[in-house]
């Protein structure tokens, strides 16, 4: 039996799993990727892995590891901060007083405190969400956009994993879904690191697109509306103003046409557009989407815990689109007023506003998907791209610089060992120093969750293999 994104490792020729992708890879059996992924004998689901779904939950703009989950009370003033710490349900584990809520629950979680890379830069975004460096630095001067040649999200590729999955009846319901709007946006950019690039924009996340009131608004601080929560799909009309019949016949219009072009133009841009188009047939027609989108449906008592500020609805919102079949959901904490989570010179909007609101939608996700059934068959991951410095850059408002050579993640579900931490920091939070962890070693453990073999090789725009992960291995050990 083949099997690519499960752990059977015999073929029978003989070849192991690895050996046969490599092979295939290189067209010496004349194998594509899709045709391997076809070979699979499960059409749903991923066989092997203990996650079903990633609820990816992005604080972009650097959270300090002294202000949240690796603070140093001993340390000098002048480096631990303005906060206290506490302790948690789990012995020698300190946070942050602001994150009450998650060390009650610390039994639940895995805290990764030694997440290290080079990219001292907001484009690490990319780096994060790929697995892959940037050659661009923001610092420096370089974009901070996507581009068609960058590296696919890790959700473009669980997206392009299902496609390619032999099934009897259509998808329903997108792999891959971005919330609350797509990064950088808020602010008028585009960032790198959550498309498909390479890949294709079929694979790309369905977005949604939740706007400020004016330029100086930050919705990730106060209370939204409904009216502003409005995560349904734009240009998403009900089956009462286009009938399903009619949209029938639209797509069987379509098909015919389809099947003359096909005969004359069978390439990866074609493939491209027949699965956009497609994606937005199901979108218009679909009522199970309609409603996964309705955030109204939650009680008033619930949403609550969340909280109902824009990052806590998303969770709320990510948490629906997991429960309605979404594989990897991306919940980002975005930069609105040009700092936030990039902290040079806020400690009170980490007070009042960032790391509270970060605790209350966290713990409550966590309960939520536990009481649901769901925490065991769903991968929670926490971070942001970098962190902070140990020194402040103000010590009258406790700023900190960029610092991307230490600082946490936080995992979840999926058969994540609660009650640890992995790796150790040095005594200022500055360097690891026991197991520091790469992004691409993040990315493995992701995969692995999922049961998707990091060393799956998928066709970039010429048709050459390219291996999604390269030097990351997945961190085994946080598995029970």
């Amino acid at each position: 039996m083949l099997t690519v994104n499960s752990h059977p490792r015999q073929v029978c020729s003989g070849l192991s799993r690895r050996e046969l992708i490599q092979a295939g890879g290189a067209g010496l059996f004349g194998l594509t990727v899709p045709q391997l992924l076809a070979a699979e004998q499960q059409s749903t689901g991923y066989a092997g892995g203990r996650a079903k779904s990633v609820l990816f939950l992005f604080l972009f703009g650097g959270p300090s590891q002294l202000e949240t989950f690796d603070p140093k009370p001993e340390a000098p003033t002048n480096l631990r901060g303005p906060f206290k710490s506490i302790a948690t349900r789990t012995p020698g584990l300190l946070l942050t007083e602001h994150l009450h809520r998650t060390a009650a629950i610390s039994d639940r979680y895995c805290v990764v405190r030694t997440m290290t890379h080079p990219h001292n830069d907001h484009n690490a975004s990319h780096y994060i969400q790929t697995g892959h460096t940037w050659p661009s630095r923001a610092t420096s001067g370089g974009d901070v956009n996507a581009r068609a040649t960058d590296w696919p999200a890790m959700g473009s590729v669980v997206e392009y994993v299902e496609a390619h999955r032999p099934r009897t009846t259509p998808r329903e319901f997108p792999d891959y879904v971005y919330l609350p709007n797509r990064l950088g946006h808020l602010q008028g950019y585009d960032r790198t690191g959550q498309y498909a690039g390479w890949l294709g924009g079929a694979y790309n996340a369905l977005a949604t697109d939740i706007q400020k009131r004016d330029s100086n608004d930050n919705p990730y601080f106060r209370d939204c509306t409904d009216a502003e929560l409005d995560y349904r799909i734009k240009g998403l009309v009900s089956t009462d103003e286009i009938s399903l019949d009619r949209l029938s016949k639209r797509r069987s219009l379509i098909q015919q046409f389809d099947s003359e072009v096909r005969a004359v133009a069978q390439s990866r841009q074609y493939e491209a557009w027949d699965g956009m188009r497609q994606r937005a047939l199901n979108l218009v027609s679909s009522e199970q989407i309609r409603r996964a989108l309705d955030i109204r449906q939650e009680s008033a008592a619930l949403r609550d815990r969340y909280g109902r500020h824009l990052f806590g609805q998303s969770v709320l919102m990510g948490r629906r689109m997991i429960e309605a079949g979404s594989r990897f959901v991306t919940v980002v904490w975005d930069t609105v007023d040009g700092y936030s989570w990039d902290s040079h010179r806020n400690s009170q909007s980490l007070e009042k506003y960032l790391v509270p609101g970060f605790d209350q939608a966290f713990s409550a996700v966590l309960d939520d998907l536990d009481q649901r059934g769901l925490l065991e068959e769903t991968l929670v991951v926490a971070c942001g791209e970098m962190g902070r410095t140990p020194q402040p850059t103000s010590t009258s408002a406790w700023g900190r610089g960029h610092w991307s050579y230490c600082f946490p993640a936080v995992l979840a579900g999926a058969g994540i060992r609660g009650g640890i931490c992995h790796g150790e920091s040095d005594k200022e939070a500055a360097w690891p120093a026991s197991h520091p962890v790469s992004p691409e070693d993040l990315t493995a453990t992701i995969y692995h969750a999922l049961g998707i073999d990091p060393e799956i090789r998928l066709p970039d725009r010429q048709g050459r293999p390219v291996q999604i992960v390269e030097g990351g291995r997945p961190l085994v050990e946080l598995f029970g």
